[in-house]
Parts: structure tokens; C-alpha cells; sequence
């Protein structure tokens, strides 16, 4: 049950805090003003939190955040970059919201030496989400939701992933079209994702228009082809 609270979550991060498993500890990376983790703290979807951040003043104010709401014995902030700031095994769920899917798949990969690989990953990207798919597809990482949505005029995806049958997610669909647009929401297919790929394959075909449209060089063929692929998977993916 929700408890009523100060605290109003965007709908991106309602998204994510959806995924934590009952009762876990969670690691929030670049957690701002710790509104998640207090949020799952107070409405008893996670036993304790910790908050990470980077830079000075994101860290003073999830530190006064988690102060003011009394939650200093069970959220944890600390200081540092991406994964250094939690020991391999202290948290069951690992949320990093609120960035570019190639800095998510960075940070992932620097701290791999900090995964048990039995945590759950919660991951919200702002854009290129393929990028943390490329990662999680790498080391054996099994999607096993996914989530598309709009707030604001802008789209956002969350992808949940635990160790697990990393092909398992790309049965029935072409694993291209999977890596681009995330096999769950392929095979979902709601308004939100067909009106984001749509723009999307609008945007790629102007682009290709442009280019060819332009003098030839050896650089704007090669640019050709790789637009051209991605015009046809999404064209294969929206005429499902």
C-alpha cells in the first residue's frame, strides 16, 4: 500500500520504483535528491536504500532530503562514481534512472567487479537504450520486461534485467529489431511506441533524404547503408 507522503514521484521514476522487489535493499545510482530511494523507504517497497552521487551539491541534498524525512538509519548516501559507492552483494536491486542508455551502459560496465549478477537491474534511459541492451545482452544479463512511456513531450524507457536465458526476450522477433527498439515493447507495441518509432523513422528518412541529396563520398555511402538498415527494421517493426 502507498503511503501518503511528500514525495510525488515523476512518472518515469513511479516506473521504476514499480520493478523494486518487496523488502530489497536498493542501490539508487546517481540518485539526485534521493527521491526514490526515500519513496521505497517510506512506502515499504524497499527494507533500506542506498543513495550514490558523484558531484558535491546532488549529494548534499539527497543527504538533506534523506535527513529531513528521518530516514538517515535506513538510507545510506554516499559519495562517488557509478558503482564504487556499494561493496559486491549489498543490494538486491540497482535503479539508474535519468540518463543516456551509453553513460548507463558505462557505468555498468566499470563497476562490473561490483555485480553478483543476482541483483536486479532497473535502468532508465533517456535516449539510446540499445546501448544498455548491447551490455546486458554481453554479459548474460536476461531482459525480463520492459516498459515505454511519455511525461512531458518526451519518451522514456525502463528495462528490467537479472541474470538469466539472455536470448529468451528475442524469441519470435528479429534480434536487430529487438537490440533497437526493446523485444518487450516490440511485441507490446502500444500508442507510446508506435508514436515514438514512428517520429523516429520520419526523423532517420529526412536524414537519409539529406544525404543523398548531398555530393558522394566514400563517408556519406557508408552513412547510406547504416540508415538504410535502420529504416528497414523500422519498417519491419511498425507493420507487424
Amino acid at each position: 500500500m502507498i503511503i501518503v507522503n511528500e514525495l510525488k514521484l515523476s512518472k518515469r521514476l513511479q516506473t521504476v520504483a514499480k520493478y523494486i522487489t518487496k523488502g530489497a535493499v536498493v542501490a539508487d545510482i546517481g540518485s539526485d535528491h534521493a527521491y526514490l530511494p526515500c519513496f521505497c523507504v517510506l512506502n515499504r517497497l524497499a527494507s533500506a536504500a542506498i543513495a550514490g552521487e558523484i558531484t558535491d551539491g546532488p549529494f548534499l541534498s539527497a543527504k538533506q532530503q534523506v535527513e529531513k524525512l528521518q530516514l538517515s538509519p535506513l538510507i545510506s548516501v554516499r559519495k562517488g562514481d557509478g558503482l564504487e559507492v556499494i561493496e559486491k552483494g549489498e543490494a538486491d536491486v540497482i535503479t539508474i534512472a535519468g540518463m543516456g542508455g551509453s553513460l548507463i551502459a558505462h557505468i555498468l560496465k566499470a563497476g562490473k567487479d561490483k555485480l553478483s549478477g543476482k541483483e536486479r537491474l532497473v535502468l532508465q534511459p533517456n535516449i539510446h537504450a540499445h546501448h544498455i541492451r548491447e551490455w546486458l545482452y554481453q554479459e548474460g544479463y536476461a531482459l525480463i520486461n520492459e516498459e515505454i512511456l511519455e511525461e512531458d513531450g518526451k519518451y522514456y524507457e525502463v528495462l528490467v534485467a537479472e541474470a538469466g536465458d539472455r536470448d529468451a526476450a528475442y524469441d519470435g522477433i528479429s534480434f536487430a529489431a529487438g537490440m533497437l527498439v526493446g523485444p518487450f515493447l516490440a511485441k507490446q507495441k502500444n500508442a507510446v511506441f508506435i508514436k515514438k518509432w514512428s517520429q523516429e523513422l520520419k526523423h532517420t528518412e529526412n536524414i537519409y533524404q539529406q544525404i543523398e541529396a548531398a555530393l558522394p563520398s566514400a563517408e556519406n555511402q557508408q552513412k547510406l547503408l547504416e540508415l538504410s538498415k535502420r529504416i528497414e527494421v523500422l519498417k519491419e517493426v511498425l507493420r507487424r
